[in-house]
């Protein structure tokens, strides 16, 4: 329906047109001052008014309702983006607000857990420190036994080279050559009787 009476006015406006480019020679022969204030005059002002505003209309007819729907839609884009805008920046100001309502609880949650760990990590490196004196004091007792042994040894040594020593020194002073020629005699009396 709407595109008939497009239609219609657009030819409406073509005929009118026409008319006043026909007429327009004819209008323009007379007297333009004496033939405006007369009827005709008045007609044709608003033949041509008509005309003029028939184009208007044809035109905002044919061309603003698409501009206006797009403008529209553009709009109502904009507006449905600002809302769900809105809606997330309050979401994320709740969030915030949440957050900032219990910082001070977490901040005092995370004193006290660090209060326990360093407290626990004070007790770890007391105890690994105590373990490693324990196994230091082991290992001095192992060496000072080692170094007792070795004394040990090494006077066990000496007494014995000093035993030695003066047995001989016992033996030099006892031997004379009376002793002497009855040990001999008594090494041969041994090497007979061990040979029969």
């Amino acid at each position: 329906m709407m595109r008939r009476m497009g239609r219609f006015a657009a030819w409406l406006g073509a005929m009118a047109f026409m008319a006043a480019l026909f007429a327009a020679p004819a209008l323009a022969q007379s007297n333009p001052t004496d033939e405006a204030n007369t009827t005709t005059g008045w007609i044709y002002r608003w033949i041509n008014f008509g005309i003029f505003a028939a184009v208007l209309i044809w035109a905002f007819a044919k061309k603003t309702p698409t501009a206006f729907r797009r403008r529209r839609e553009v709009i109502a884009a904009a507006i449905a983006e600002s809302t769900r805008a809105r809606e997330e920046a309050g979401r994320q100001q709740r969030e915030a607000e949440a957050k900032m309502a219990t910082l001070d609880k977490q901040v005092e949650e995370l004193r006290a857990r660090a209060k326990k760990e360093s407290a626990a990590e004070v007790e770890r490196i007391r105890a690994l420190a105590q373990e490693e004196a324990k196994r230091i004091e082991q290992a001095e007792q192992m060496e000072i036994r080692a170094a007792e042994r070795a004394a040990q040894l090494e006077l066990k040594a000496i007494a014995a080279r000093m035993a030695v020593e003066r047995a001989e020194a016992l033996l030099q002073q006892q031997m004379t050559p009376t002793v002497e020629a009855g040990l001999f005699r008594g090494f041969v009396a041994d090497l007979q009787g061990s040979a029969n």
